[in-house]
């Protein structure tokens, strides 16, 4: 083998342990050298100059044993040092695009979330005006990091089917979307060259939960995000199942009742036609503008109608369909599915009971999101680092240090 293919493989090798190392700092916030140097199975050495050079490039710093986290566990003898992500390192830009709102945050290393800002989405508005609003919510945020700290990029979450080559969105019906490059909208409106990754918000929902919610060491689960429709994302051995162009987990149009109502996607009788938003918010005599608002309606009622008993039931005989179809360990139910188990468990459970297969329904279990309202949010951003782990040199070249003052201008 020449001798540049053998420098060049051993850069590549390098920067694969550097983004490892980087990735297990930031599932963590904090960890010592010595379960690094266990959990990759490198030398103490090696694990000291990867960290010190993650230090330089200024994304992590040092953490003092005994300090707190995962570093400081206590162990025989002289306690590990610790590496911990930067305080005010870089950070990407998370975007949760609702049907009905968006909501976006700034958000670092360790997935923490700083500042975050909102605005409301009406039906009417096309895909570019929709562009210029998270644009200016982008603007807004970005405003508030420090100004030296790197912006990495952008992650977006939408409720609709989207292209796992290149983002471009092939149908979001609660949008009234088809075939929109949103990620070249935003980035356009912006006017500023920064990586934009887009995906589907059930998928993205199911990766924060399983890096750090109620999936964390789970390695078969499924998260349900109900935002107006129903979407599943689904992690299968522990990797992200998406299907062949990124289109798996549409459970909200498997065909529920095929002597139904119609649904928007064309069909008849789906899931999403009897447990949808608008059903709900029906039940609840709720006005149809207060439809993105059903989360926080919910969990401001402390006894559920007895109208939305049936829905309840509703949601356990689909998650059946779902449960006997991937067998997962764990369903997250997360959107408004969240409040609606927490008043009607009794009523989802049995109808998960009556149309789940036995072996299925014995070894699976109904959860609420680690995360709360933000698992959407959070998984775009793991989204937008993906990247980063790659290749945490080549992603810092890239990165734009001075978003503050050009989206400022």
């Amino acid at each position: 083998m020449p001798s540049s293919q053998r420098g060049t493989n051993q850069e590549a090798v390098r920067r694969h342990n550097l983004g490892t190392v980087l990735r297990h700092v930031h599932r963590t916030g904090e960890i010592s050298r010595a379960q690094l140097t266990t959990a990759m199975g490198l030398n103490r050495s090696t694990i000291a100059d990867l960290v010190g050079e993650l230090a330089e490039l200024r994304l992590t710093e040092h953490a003092e044993p005994g300090g707190g986290g995962t570093a400081a566990r206590r162990t025989a003898g002289r306690p590990s040092a610790g590496v911990r992500v930067a305080d005010e390192g870089p950070y990407v830009i998370a975007v949760d695009l609702g049907v009905d709102r968006a909501v976006v945050a700034r958000v670092g290393l360790g997935g923490r979330a700083f500042e975050r800002a909102e605005a409301a989405i009406t039906h009417e508005t096309e895909a570019w005006q929709v562009g210029a609003s998270v644009a200016a919510l982008i603007r807004h945020v970005v405003s508030w990091a420090p100004a030296e700290a790197p912006l990495l990029g952008i992650g977006i979450s939408v409720p609709g089917l989207v292209r796992r080559s290149d983002g471009l969105v092939r149908q979001a019906p609660n949008l009234g979307w088809t075939d929109v490059s949103f990620g070249s909208i935003v980035q356009a409106a912006l006017d500023l060259d920064v990586p934009v990754r887009l995906g589907n918000d059930a998928d993205l929902g199911a990766l924060a939960e399983h890096n750090r919610g109620a999936g964390l060491g789970v390695d078969d689960l499924i998260f349900i995000s109900g935002n107006v429709g129903v979407g599943a994302g689904i992690i299968s051995g522990g990797a992200r199942l998406e299907g062949a162009v990124g289109y798996a987990g549409e459970v909200g149009h498997l065909n529920f009742d095929p002597r139904g109502p119609a649904c928007h996607c064309g069909s008849q009788g789906c899931w999403e036609t009897a447990v949808g938003a608008h059903v709900i918010a029906e039940a609840l005599r709720s006005p149809g503008d207060q439809v993105h608002r059903l989360g926080e309606i919910l969990d401001e009622v402390t006894t559920a109608p007895r109208e939305l008993r049936p829905i309840a039931t509703d949601i356990g005989r689909g998650l059946a369909a779902v449960v006997n179809a991937y067998n997962p360990s764990v369903v997250i139910l997360g959107g408004y599915f969240r409040p609606m188990y927490r008043l009607l468990r009794a009523e989802v459970n049995a109808g998960l009971a009556e149309r789940a297969m036995a072996p299925a329904f014995e070894s699976v279990r109904l959860s609420l999101p680690g995360l709360g309202t933000d698992s959407v949010l959070l998984g775009a951003a793991e989204n937008a680092f993906e990247p980063v782990f790659a290749d945490p040199v080549a992603s810092l070249a890239t990165a734009v240090t001075d978003a503050r003052s050009r989206l400022a201008g």
